[in-house]
C-alpha cells in the first residue's frame, strides 16, 4: 500500500457563513497517547451539505460523532468545537442542550418500538412539551420535512417497526428534526438502503438545506458528489483535503485524495 505524507494537506475555509467549526480537534481512545483523529480544523458552511469521505478506519465517523459530543464516554476529545461563538467541547457546556441544536441520525435506522407519532413525540415530551396541539404540529411538520408525511399520515398509530427500511430512516430524520435543530449529522444514513430509498433520502436531504446545515459521512463517493457542496477527505485519522466537492472530485490538490477518488487507493 502506498504511504502518503500525512503532513501534506489542503484545507479551505468556505467564504459562506459558517455554522460550525473545529480547531485542532484530536480524539484519543483508551489511555493511550496516540490520537485516533489528529488536528482536524474544518469550517462548515450554513445551509449546505458537507460530505466526509475516506476509507474505513480513516476517522470520519469518529470526527462526526465528536461534533455533538457523542464520543464523550468512550474517548478524550481535545481542541475546540465552535458553535455560535461558544466552544461546545468545554466541560462547562450542557451536552443535552448541544444535542438539541446538533441532531444525529445513525447508519442503521433505529426507530423506537412505538407508534410512528410516538417516535416523534417521545423526546419532545421528555423535553417538557405537553401541549397536544404543539405535539401534533411537530409530528406533521417534521414528517413533511423528512418527506414521509404523505406515506404515513393515515397510519400514525401504526408501529414504526412495520415501516420499510427507507421509511424508518426518514422517520429517524423526522425524529431529529422535531427537536428543531440547527445542524443535522448523518453517519452513512443510506448504507442499509436500496437504491430507490437512497434516491428518496438524497432528495430529502437536498430539500432540507433550505433550513438546516447537514454534515454527512458516506462511503458512497457518487453520493458525495451528487448532494454535497463541500467534501472533506480523511486518511488515517488526518484531514487530508477539504474543498468544494467539484474540486475534490475533479482537480484535487493532494495525491492521496486523487488516488482515493479515482479508485487507485491502496
Amino acid at each position: 500500500m502506498e504511504t502518503y505524507d500525512l503532513s501534506q494537506n489542503h484545507i479551505v475555509t468556505p467564504p459562506e457563513e459558517i455554522a460550525l467549526s473545529t480547531n485542532q480537534l484530536q480524539v484519543y481512545y483508551g489511555s493511550g497517547s496516540r490520537a485516533s483523529m489528529t488536528d482536524a480544523s474544518l469550517s462548515f458552511p450554513r445551509f449546505q451539505i458537507t460530505a466526509l469521505i475516506g476509507a474505513s478506519g480513516s476517522g470520519k465517523s469518529t470526527y462526526l460523532r465528536s461534533l455533538n459530543r457523542m464520543n464523550d464516554r468512550i474517548a478524550r476529545i481535545e481542541g475546540e468545537i465552535m458553535y455560535r461563538g461558544t466552544n461546545i467541547n468545554s466541560p462547562k457546556v450542557n451536552v443535552y442542550e448541544v444535542r438539541k441544536h446538533i441532531g444525529m441520525v445513525f447508519q442503521k435506522p433505529n426507530p423506537f418500538a412505538k407508534s410512528i407519532s410516538e417516535n416523534i413525540t417521545f423526546a419532545l415530551k421528555a423535553a417538557g412539551i405537553t401541549n397536544r396541539q404543539e405535539l401534533n404540529e411537530r409530528v406533521e411538520t417534521s414528517l413533511k420535512e423528512a418527506a414521509l408525511w404523505n406515506e404515513v399520515k393515515d397510519d400514525l398509530n401504526k408501529s414504526a417497526l412495520a415501516l420499510s427500511g427507507g421509511q424508518q430512516q426518514r422517520l429517524c430524520i423526522a425524529r431529529a428534526l422535531a427537536m428543531k435543530p440547527d445542524i443535522l449529522l448523518l453517519d452513512e444514513p443510506a448504507s442499509a438502503l436500496d437504491p430507490i430509498s437512497t434516491t428518496k433520502l438524497e432528495v430529502t436531504l437536498k430539500e432540507l438545506t433550505k433550513n438546516y446545515t447537514i454534515i454527512i459521512v458516506t462511503h458512497n463517493m457518487q453520493q458525495a458528489s451528487r448532494i454535497s457542496a463541500y467534501t472533506a477527505f480523511f486518511h488515517l485519522g488526518h484531514v487530508i483535503e477539504y474543498d468544494q466537492t467539484e474540486k475534490i472530485f475533479q482537480t484535487p490538490e493532494i495525491q492521496a485524495t486523487h488516488d482515493y477518488v479515482t479508485g487507485n487507493f491502496g
